[in-house]
């Protein structure tokens, strides 16, 4: 298996991660917005993406979103092919694309909104804190990329303070702990659980 930052020669995968994407975000019903096939394409021409390999077989993926002119950084789209899963594979994509984000823009703030488990044990790993939305990039643009998820409402009803999303943030100027915290499943889980009954159940017709 490989792990490289993708270039040109990889955009015969663009298509396929883009279906890939899609149907993960249909599978876990929040989170995941969709991007399109040039959106994809573009973040591979300008090496701000990693993409795993099994020989010529797409495994995985994942790319480098900047923001407020690159003070913020974010590692979205993270995608594992459902052939390739439960190998440990979104963990080694996680960290290639993270040190490359920290190579190519070692000032930046790393930034992560999510509302998968998995995803929040991974950051915290690297050493991304829980913080408020508010301590990320206030640029239109990237909360305009949040459009295309099912939970959009969410985010617009609270004014863009909060949604069923976790923001996480790593701090490059931040003194690293002595000992690393983990996720508590019970904690996150309970909190999905009051963001739902707060932001969905009382809006159903």
């Amino acid at each position: 298996m490989d792990i490289i930052i993708a270039d040109k020669s990889h955009t015969i995968h663009a298509q396929t991660i883009c279906d890939a994407i899609e149907a993960a975000a249909q599978v876990r019903g929040t989170g995941i917005a969709k991007r399109s096939i040039e959106y994809i394409i573009s973040k591979m021409e300008s090496n701000n993406a990693a993409i795993a390999l099994e020989g010529d077989t797409f495994a995985g993926f994942c790319y480098i979103e900047t923001w407020s002119h690159d003070k913020f950084v974010a590692n979205s789209g993270l995608i594992v092919h459902p052939d390739f899963r439960n190998q440990g594979l979104a963990k080694k994509i996680k960290q290639v694309v993270f040190e490359h984000s920290r190579t190519k823009y070692p000032n930046a703030k790393i930034f992560s909104i999510t509302t998968g488990l998995a995803v929040m044990k991974l950051n915290t790993a690297l050493g991304y804190k829980p913080v408020t939305f508010s301590e990320l990039t206030d640029e239109p643009s990237f909360w305009k990329g949040c459009q295309t998820c099912k939970n959009y409402d969410v985010l617009q009803r609270t004014t863009q303070s909060m949604c069923l999303c976790t923001g996480m943030l790593f701090d490059p100027s931040s003194k690293p702990e002595s000992t690393s915290k983990k996720v508590k499943e019970k904690t996150f889980l309970r909190l999905k659980s009051i963001k739902q009954s707060l932001f969905l159940k009382k809006h159903k017709k």
